[in-house]
């Protein structure tokens, strides 16, 4: 079959967006989301006004494969019926992470209204509440750089380099842009956190006034946080969906997208630069974002790490695999029931966010590897079991199904010599120490360690699902 490159030339007649958002973390959930969502807001397609500059979380190849297609890519939604492909064109300009002079000058602009994240849980590198913890080690490192590189107000970057963290590129872009009297800007978290909008206020004005007061001041009187709940299964990209994608569009596309057809964007906060109509997408705007967050994070981001260890263990790779497995598929309702009594808003509609959800989980022709969910543990389960753990205890029941996924985790973690987790050396730690159940609950929570009645809860259903 013959077929033509994809990019800008080749592909359509409409002219690249201009920049008005940067966005940090360009995977594949920014390109089903954000970026479908903004495509999909503009008045006029032929004309679009609203552009992302987006730049990779660590390696530049994702971005060095866009940018050779002008930013364009192919979006295929998977249904259970057949393929939808569609090209997306909010992307103007790929960037690499390491491209700080860029993400810096964009900060800089007026026009920039808006920074978004979809940088993982564990990026924020936050204490204990969603803290500013400044013995961090990313955080202390990029501390004493940034404290360095202070001088008459603003950051001397000539000899600055790369900052690890997203907060502390931020930290610099903002001191810019305070400088420049460039005028206010919102970030808007799109991670699985609950309060985002508070982890991304506490990981950046928690360093800026760290380094200087004023700096800090600034940033909380001129950044506004924005937060979102987000919802939409993007499983890892493989190798045949390149095929799938030439054989549908007619163009070699080397960096396109798999997604299911379910969306959702639930937000709350200011943007007081402006923003694209995300409405026109199905955006949905709340005063209280709160219900909506614990509803996606409990009932969706829960059960599939719930999966993610205990179907593993089980022998399946996927899940749909795993919610095809009666026993997997109990344990899944169960920690759903719990949820539920927590979950009390009618407007969250959680029978049929439910049915929903069993029906996104059958989908055969969406490949989530449950492998891929698994990593961040450490993180994750910080918002996805422990608070459902507490709510249940404090409401005089046992938490069974929420404690049957930490100790889901522990045995997963059982014999491994690594593991994907931001905290690996202390997870491994923790997992080969003589009374290790209770060494890693206190990586989630320290005053769940110390309770032996869950330490004993857990410890139990480790063993049951051991056996």
């Amino acid at each position: 079959m013959s077929t033509q490159p994809l990019n800008r030339t080749t592909c359509t007649d409409a002219p690249a967006p201009p920049v008005r958002i940067v966005h940090l973390g360009l995977g594949a959930f920014h390109r089903a989301h954000q970026l479908w969502y903004t495509q999909h807001s503009e008045a006029d397609p032929s004309d679009p006004q609203w552009g992302f500059a987006s730049f990779t979380g660590r390696s530049p190849r994702m971005s060095d494969l866009l940018g050779a297609q002008d930013g364009l890519f192919t979006l295929m939604e998977r249904g259970p019926e057949g393929d939808e492909p569609e090209i997306i064109g909010a992307l103007a300009d790929p960037r690499a992470a390491d491209d700080v002079d860029r993400l810096w000058e964009l900060l800089v602009a007026e026009s920039t209204a808006a920074v978004t994240l979809t940088i993982t849980e564990a990026a924020y590198n936050l204490g204990p509440g969603l803290s500013f913890d400044a013995s961090d080690e990313t955080v202390a490192r990029d501390l004493e750089a940034l404290r360095g590189a202070w001088s008459d107000g603003g950051f001397d970057t000539s000899g600055l380099g790369v900052p690890e963290s997203p907060a502390a590129k931020l930290v610099v872009g903002l001191s810019a842009r305070r400088a420049a009297s460039a005028g206010p800007i919102a970030i808007v978290s799109c991670d699985n956190l609950s309060g985002n909008d508070a982890a991304a206020r506490s990981a950046v004005q928690g360093l800026a006034a760290e380094v200087d007061a004023q700096l800090g001041a600034w940033i909380e009187q001129n950044v506004s946080f924005v937060g979102t709940s987000i919802d939409r299964i993007t499983p890892a990209t493989e190798d045949s969906l390149l095929d799938d994608v030439a054989e549908a569009t007619g163009f070699a596309d080397q960096a396109p997208v798999v997604t299911e057809p379910f969306r959702s964007w639930v937000l709350q906060g200011d943007f007081p630069a402006g923003r694209p109509e995300w409405e026109r997408a199905g955006a949905v705007f709340v005063d209280d974002l709160e219900p909506f967050e614990r509803r996606k994070l409990w009932l969706l981001n829960g059960s599939h790490s719930l999966m993610a260890y205990a179907a593993q263990q089980r022998g399946h790779e996927t899940v749909a695999e795993a919610i095809g497995d009666e026993t997997v598929r109990g344990w899944v309702e169960a920690f759903w029931d719990e949820a539920q009594r927590h979950l009390t808003a009618p407007e969250l509609e959680i029978p049929a966010y439910r049915a929903a959800l069993i029906e996104r989980f059958e989908n055969p022709r969406i490949r989530h590897s449950l492998a891929q969910i698994a990593g961040d543990g450490s993180a994750k389960l910080q918002m996805r079991a422990v608070p459902l753990l507490r709510a249940e205890r404090e409401a005089g029941r046992s938490g069974e199904a929420a404690a049957r996924l930490i100790a889901a985790w522990t045995v997963f973690l059982e014999g491994r010599d690594s593991v994907q987790d931001a905290k690996a050396d202390a997870v491994l730690e923790a997992s080969r120490a003589p009374d290790r159940v209770r060494e890693l609950i206190r990586l989630l929570d320290r005053d769940l360690a110390q309770d032996d009645g869950v330490v004993e809860q857990v410890q139990a259903l480790a063993e049951a699902l051991s056996s």
